[in-house]
């Protein structure tokens, strides 16, 4: 097997920043605990493909809702490969979890971007069997598949990533 990457956490900075952005400010809610309590994607069993991400905050997941997960963690790549992330397996399953990009895709140079690569998981529980999904902190909710990929022999791409999602383009 080819290794080809390391899973590493963001800067508490950039996760804090990062989890008020998106769950606002609340006093309750020890940010440095869950920060402090992320583990790195592993894979389970030798023969898997999968690198499991597991969820940094229980949460509920009522049908036909989203939820924005900052993981906390970033993935640093060699040259020519891609970190392909998929739901976990029996989630799609069992509830019709979806990422809502279908499949999230993590380039090799998201690592350098201003947000330092942290990678963020949206699901909808597009349910039509009115499931309710409740995860705690620890299970697994995705999973990360590295592949390699090719370019095309008159390829001249020379842009530098400087941002998060969508920041390869200028579409909104």
């Amino acid at each position: 097997m080819n290794k080809v990457a390391q899973f590493e956490k963001v800067s508490f900075e950039q996760f804090r920043k990062d989890w008020i952005d998106t769950f606002g400010d609340k006093k309750n809610v020890d940010i440095k605990e869950i920060y402090d309590n992320i583990e790195l994607p592993i894979r389970a069993t030798k023969g898997s493909a999968g690198y499991d991400f597991k969820s940094p905050i229980k949460f509920t997941l009522q049908p036909n809702c989203t939820i924005k997960i900052p993981t906390g963690i970033r993935c640093k790549m060699e040259d020519g490969w891609v970190l392909k992330i998929y739901p976990r397996s029996g989630l799609g399953f069992k509830y019709r979890i979806q990422l809502n990009n279908t499949v999230g895709i993590v380039d090799e140079d998201y690592f350098y971007s201003d947000n330092e690569g942290h990678i963020f998981l949206k699901f909808t529980n597009d349910t039509n069997e009115a499931k309710i999904l409740k995860i705690n902190a620890g299970d697994g909710i995705a999973q990360g598949i590295f592949v390699e990929y090719g370019i095309t022999y008159d390829d001249n791409a020379d842009g530098i990533r400087n941002g998060g999602f969508g920041s390869t383009t200028n579409n909104s």
